[in-house]
């Protein structure tokens, strides 16, 4: 984990990618929510689990490195959250998506995903009036996208990290894209290593903002970002992983 004593940093907007549901476009977007996780056992009821808290009930492989059972911090279009969107490819297609059938508790979390998809490929860029003022760690950053019908899907990015994606040191754990549903809900399963049954995946998002009060605060939080990976959602029709 990457920690620091100074007082943080204040995230103003952001920027996330993914993938609308041919059929849909970009008026049949009606909210946009931003959550915050901080890393398990912050957060979580670890009462529920009978052994250590880097495990849960059991309906999950680990709890290690994954999102906490709540958020921490939210944002939405009704308090003072404003967003546009801007089409990148009116038709992209991605060889395997993660949707709500493809979602299962354990000893049946390998499912392999629920396939092909093809959409419109779209990024939405955020701002906060109210930003969120974060002390130097790791955080899930969760965005959620509610349509007037499907399912709208957060696109991959390459792991590990690359250019113009801020890399992690020696030494510090790039972590991976997470998920669940209302039924595996407050646990997490990791996209690739429970989910597809291979590879691990990061989420195409960025962050900007600036450092509360020192530089140096500033480049630590953001190592502590780069890496993190998608979180599932409490609500339906909200933004699930499309592994381009």
């Amino acid at each position: 984990m990457i920690s620091s004593s100074r007082t943080g940093t204040s995230i103003t907007s952001a920027t996330f990618t993914g993938l609308l549901p041919a059929g849909t476009a970009a008026p049949d977007v009606t909210q946009v929510i931003i959550e915050m996780y901080r890393v398990f056992p912050k957060d979580s009821d670890v009462g529920r689990t009978s052994g250590p808290p880097t495990f849960s009930t059991g309906q999950v492989p680990t709890r290690v490195n994954s999102p906490s059972d709540v958020a921490f911090a939210e944002r939405d279009a009704g308090s003072g959250l404003t967003f546009s969107i801007s089409v990148l490819n009116t038709t992209f297609s991605v060889p395997n998506s993660i949707g709500p059938g493809g979602i299962h508790a354990a000893p049946d979390q390998t499912t392999g995903g629920d396939g092909a998809v093809r959409g419109e490929e779209v990024q939405f860029t955020v701002n906060f009036a109210s930003p969120f003022v974060l002390p130097a760690d790791h955080y899930f950053f969760v965005p959620q996208v509610q349509l007037n019908d499907g399912d709208f899907l957060w696109l991959s990015a390459p792991k590990p990290i690359v250019p113009p994606g801020a890399s992690f040191p020696a030494g510090f754990a790039d972590l991976q894209s997470w998920t669940r549903d209302e039924a595996l809900d407050p646990d997490w399963l990791r996209v690739g290593t429970d989910i597809v049954g291979a590879g691990a995946f990061n989420a195409a998002f960025s962050l900007s903002g600036s450092p509360v009060p020192e530089p140096s605060t500033w480049a630590m939080v953001l190592l502590g970002f780069a890496g993190l990976g998608f979180a599932g959602y409490r609500h339906a029709r909200k933004a699930r992983p499309a592994l381009a």
